[in-house]
């Protein structure tokens, strides 16, 4: 892992790599030694094991210390599942098809892996209270087998054997939320092969109800909940990545949902994000679509109705892959940022604030750059959004510094001396000196 410290002025430190296993696939950070300084987490998917690496609170890391976990890792969560006040980990190995969990001590180090069968390929996992013990439990989305499993904590560490609960074909992406108001935890599940949308409703107890299940389009492979008629009640949606559309479900505050609503996106939407970009408190819909190379919003309005809708085009061939949104000019209306693999430049859209963008600004990120991911922050202290972007092309990481009037400054340009191209970026506070890394 790769970790670039900033200055507060818009420019980082030359990388420090720290060496972790065998083909990184997730990381996480987290406080696990409690001194307040972050840690970071890997799971490293061809040596089947999870790196941790202790944050010494000024500018380093301690070398890794390998724990064993399952057969590709793929996943990992952190939580504290024994109520000790220390963070523990939760890791989805796809191959051993199982769960490991590694019991934090409190001093940075983790007792030896104890495994729970899962269901056939598990590829996501999240957790929640499903019980209401005021103890985590597991759910797991399982793709091979076509079902979630439950796995109820017991509040020291252990886990009961799993509960599998049908859903459809090849779940993909795994959702908690109270959809029946019971104020007891419900499961949304995107299945891709047969799609739909799974519901189980959850019975408090740990238990879930047979799955309900609701079309959706042509492969959904990403779903989103929140309340999008403004009716206390949380709605689902779906983006369809074959069907080149979202599926709108409204809820009824019972559990169930009304059919679903479709409205066209661009060609393979791959990524969708809400929010209210207009400023008439309706969450609206974003979708990136990466076969049309184009980015569809969508403006809600009451029983969920699409009352307007606009593509912006992000530039022929640009092969979008990111959208992220934020306030980069300071007016109080949300703009989007687009990451334009194909053209090597990334876009931006100036919200008005009244349903509609300005056409899009292009910033060059060079030649063969074929940038894949952004991130947004404020890199040099002087409170204004600046963007971060991890370029796959030429492994480098730029910063374009902000000044709050939606102008940008190339800052730097920061090589990322990896065997492989990056593709995912975050950012935070590693050193505690109130700087975005």
């Amino acid at each position: 892992v790769s970790v670039l410290l900033g200055n507060g002025n818009g420019s980082f430190e030359k990388q420090t790599r720290y060496s972790a296993g065998s083909w990184p696939q997730f990381v996480v950070v987290g406080d696990f030694n409690n001194d307040t300084r972050l840690d970071i987490v890997v799971a490293n998917w061809d040596s089947n094991d999870v790196s941790v690496l202790l944050g010494n609170g000024n500018d380093s890391f301690e070398n890794q210390t390998r724990y064993s976990v399952g057969d590709s890792p793929t996943s990992v969560v952190v939580g504290d599942f024994n109520n000790d006040t220390r963070l523990d980990i939760v890791v989805a190995n796809v191959n051993s098809n199982d769960v490991s969990v590694l019991l934090g001590n409190g001093n940075g180090s983790f007792e030896k892996q104890a495994t729970y069968s899962a269901g056939s390929y598990p590829s996501s996992v999240v957790v929640g209270d499903f019980n209401n013990d005021n103890r985590l439990d597991i759910v797991v989305a399982n793709g091979g087998s076509n079902d979630v499993s439950v796995l109820l904590g017991n509040g020291n560490g252990s886990f009961e054997n799993q509960a599998r609960y049908s859903a459809g074909s090849a779940p993909q992406s795994v959702v908690v939320g109270d959809f029946n108001n019971d104020t007891r935890l419900d499961i949304a599940v995107a299945n891709s092969d047969s799609n739909d949308v799974s519901v189980l409703l959850g019975n408090g107890n740990g238990s879930f109800e047979n799955q309900a299940r609701y079309s959706a389009g042509s492969a959904p492979s990403s779903v989103v909940v929140g309340d999008f008629n403004n009716d206390t009640r949380l709605d689902i949606v779906v983006a369809n990545a074959k069907s080149n559309a979202v599926s709108v479900l409204l809820g009824n505050g019972n559990g169930s949902f009304e059919n679903e609503t479709r409205y066209s996106a661009g060609y393979s939407p791959r990524s969708v994000v809400v929010g209210d970009f207009n400023n008439d408190t309706w969450l609206d819909i974003v979708v990136a679509n990466g076969g049309s190379h184009d980015v569809s919003v969508l403006l809600q309005y009451k029983r969920g109705a699409i009352t307007y809708k606009m593509a912006y085009a992000s530039g022929g061939g640009s092969n979008l892959q990111c959208v992220v949104i934020s306030d980069l000019n300071n007016d109080a209306n949300l703009d989007i940022i687009l990451a334009n693999y194909g053209t090597n430049n990334i876009g931006v859209l100036f919200g008005y604030g009244t349903s509609s963008f300005e056409n899009q600004m292009m910033l060059s990120t060079g030649a063969n750059s074929h940038p894949i991911s952004i991130a947004v922050g404020d890199f040099n202290g002087d409170r204004e959004v600046d963007i971060a972007l991890a370029n796959n092309g030429t492994k480098h990481a730029d910063m374009m510094l902000g000044n709050g009037k939606g102008k940008f400054t190339i800052q730097k340009s920061y090589e990322i001396d990896f065997d492989s191209p990056p593709l995912d970026m975050a950012s935070g506070d590693f050193n505690n000196d109130k700087r975005s890394e």
